[in-house]
C-alpha cells in the first residue's frame, strides 16, 4: 500500500480540499483516486471554486446559460451542481461503509457565521435542495455556530464544523453535537448515519507562532501540531464513558476530528508534517492536491496521536513560557478565518461575474 492507503488502514480517512468540473466525469480524476482507495471524501471552498471557474473550461455550457443572471445566483448553481454529482461519485461508498465515509462538504454563505439563525435557515435549505445523504453542509465554530450546529443535527443534517482553532472551543463543538444528538434522540429521532466532523486548523497556527517566536520551530515540535494533539486527547474522553455509550448504543457515530490547513506555509518544514505528526485512527485529514501527490509519494505513516496528549500539553505550557499566548493566537485566527471566508466568498462571486458574461 502507498502511504494514502495506509493512512485509511490506520483508522484515518484522506479527504480531498479540491473540486473541478473536469474531476467529475466516469474515469476521472475523483474517480480515480476513489478506485484506488487513496482517498474517501472531498471538502470544497469558494476559493477552489473560484479558481476553477478561471481555469476549467468545463463550466462554458452552464456559464452560457446563466448569463444575465445575478452573480451570486449563478455562484450557487455552479457550486450545487459541482457538489451534487461529487456527492453522487461518493455514494457507493458511503452506501457500502453504512454511512461513515464517503462525504462531500459545502460551506454556508460565510457573511452568516455569527447569525444562528440564519446559519440554520441556509444548513437545512442546503441539505434538503441537493437531496444527498452523504452531503455534509459546512458551518463556522463561532459562539453563534454552537447552537446552529445542536438544532441542525438534531433535524438530521451532516454537518462539519469549520474554522476551530482553540481545544476549548473544539470541546465546545463537541458538547453541542452530543447535545444535538441527545435532543433527536429523546425525541424519537434515528441516529444512525448522522455524521460530523470538527475541522481543527493547524499550519495557521504554527505561522503565528513563527511569526512570535521570529523563527521557525522544530518540525518534530510544532505549536500547530501540540494543539490538535491536545484536541485529540479531548476527543477521546468526550467520546467514552456511560453517557456517550448510551447515544452509540442507540446508532450514534463520533464526530471526528478532521485536521485542516494541513499544506505547508513555512518552507523550512517538510511539505508532509502535518500528514506525518497527524496520523490516527477516526479521524480525517483534508488535503490539497499537492498536499495529497507528496504524502502519495513519500509520507511516514504510523499512529502519532494516540497517548501524547500530556506531552503535549507540556510542550504547549513551555512555548506560554517563552511568551507565546496561544489563547490569543487562536482567538485571533478564528476572527481572521471568518473575514477570510467572507473576502474568499465574495472573490468567487467576482469570478462568476468575469467569467459568465
Amino acid at each position: 500500500m502507498n502511504p494514502l492507503q495506509q493512512l485509511c488502514d490506520l483508522g484515518q480517512s484522506v479527504w480531498l480540499d479540491a473540486l473541478r468540473r473536469s474531476y467529475l466525469g466516469p474515469g476521472g480524476f475523483l474517480a480515480g483516486l476513489i478506485d484506488a482507495g487513496e482517498i474517501d471524501g472531498l471538502t470544497s471552498n469558494p476559493t477552489i471554486f473560484a479558481k476553477a471557474l478561471k481555469e476549467d473550461d468545463s463550466y462554458r455550457e452552464q456559464l452560457d446559460a446563466l448569463a444575465g443572471t445575478d452573480p451570486r445566483d449563478a455562484l450557487w448553481e455552479v457550486m450545487k451542481s459541482d457538489v451534487r454529482a461529487a456527492c453522487d461519485l461518493f455514494l457507493p461508498l458511503w452506501e457500502d461503509s453504512d454511512g461513515t465515509r464517503g462525504f462531500v462538504s459545502l460551506e454556508v454563505d460565510p457573511s452568516k457565521a455569527f447569525d444562528t439563525e440564519e446559519t440554520v435557515s441556509e444548513a437545512l435549505l442546503l441539505f434538503r435542495e441537493l437531496e444527498r445523504p452523504n452531503l455534509m453542509v459546512k458551518v463556522p465554530g463561532t459562539e453563534p455556530g454552537l447552537p446552529a450546529l445542536t438544532r441542525l443535527i438534531a433535524e438530521g443534517v451532516n454537518v462539519n464544523v469549520t474554522l476551530l482553532f482553540s481545544v476549548a472551543r473544539y470541546e465546545a463543538v463537541a458538547e453541542a453535537y452530543i447535545e444535538g444528538l441527545r435532543r433527536r434522540h429523546e425525541a424519537g429521532g434515528d441516529l444512525h448515519r448522522i455524521a460530523s466532523v470538527a475541522s481543527f486548523f493547524v499550519s495557521r497556527v504554527d505561522s503565528k507562532v513563527d511569526a512570535v517566536l521570529g523563527r521557525a520551530q522544530s518540525p518534530d515540535s510544532l505549536a500547530g501540531v501540540h494543539n490538535a494533539r491536545v484536541a485529540y486527547a479531548s476527543f477521546q474522553r468526550i467520546f467514552s464513558g456511560p453517557g456517550w455509550d448510551e447515544l452509540a448504543a442507540a446508532g450514534a457515530a463520533v464526530q471526528r476530528p478532521l485536521w485542516a490547513s494541513t499544506s505547508t506555509k513555512n518552507p523550512d518544514y517538510p511539505d508532509t508534517v502535518y500528514v506525518d505528526q497527524l496520523a490516527g485512527p477516526l479521524t480525517v485529514n483534508t488535503m490539497p492536491e499537492a498536499t495529497l501527490e507528496a504524502t502519495r509519494d513519500h509520507g511516514d505513516v504510523a499512529d502519532r496521536l494516540t497517548g501524547t496528549g500530556d506531552a503535549s500539553r507540556a510542550a504547549l505550557t513551555e512555548l506560554n513560557r517563552q511568551g507565546v499566548d496561544l489563547d490569543q493566537i487562536t482567538k485571533d485566527l478564528e476572527n481572521e478565518g471568518v473575514e477570510k471566508f467572507i473576502a474568499s466568498f465574495d472573490e468567487a462571486v467576482g469570478s462568476m461575474a468575469e467569467e459568465k458574461d
